[in-house]
């Protein structure tokens, strides 16, 4: 109850103050490439009845990111769904801000704004605040380190009690 109304007055004065979102100083995208499981995202159209959420990221040599997004339909043993995509660097933003691109020509935001010294976590999210996924290299994250994230990520603006966890029990 108390971290809800501390998060909502925290996300109230980022947003009413502008704020702005800070990303991480800088992302070695050849060190991020690989898979990501989604631990916890806020909740979008895009992946309703989502389980076992993955996204997996290909460093090209053209300049840009291939993004693989996966899941499993409405349960942990439903119809496997997929998109895939591309992550263009924002310039002078050292790899920490991308446009994503699954649809010609809408890009989204994708700033990485959490992320561990050994890559093993990271927190994406978007400068007004309206999209949020923490992601794992694997498919649990210990208590300790995603109570740290919730706390970073409120310091940061935004609404923890928005997240929803991602079921990650299905089988390879």
């Amino acid at each position: 109850m108390i971290l809800s109304i501390i998060s909502q007055i925290i996300v109230a004065m980022a947003i009413n103050t502008g704020i702005p979102l800070k990303t991480v100083e800088s992302v070695d995208l050849n060190r991020y490439a690989g898979k990501w499981y989604e631990i916890a995202s806020f909740p979008q159209r895009f992946q309703k009845g989502c389980h076992c959420t993955f996204a997996e990221y290909t460093v090209t040599d053209k300049g840009y990111v291939k993004v693989f997004n996966s899941c499993r339909r409405d349960s942990v043993s439903g119809k496997l769904s997929s998109i895939t995509g591309k992550a263009f660097p924002v310039k002078g933003s050292n790899n920490s801000k991308l446009k994503v691109q699954f649809f010609w020509p809408f890009r989204g935001n994708y700033w990485i704004i959490e992320l561990d010294e050994n890559y093993s976590y990271a927190v994406v999210g978007d400068p007004g605040r309206n999209y949020l996924w923490i992601l794992s290299r694997t498919k649990t994250m210990d208590d300790a380190t995603y109570q740290m994230l919730l706390q970073r990520i409120t310091e940061k603006g935004f609404d923890v009690t928005r997240l929803n966890k991602t079921v990650q029990t299905c089988p390879d």
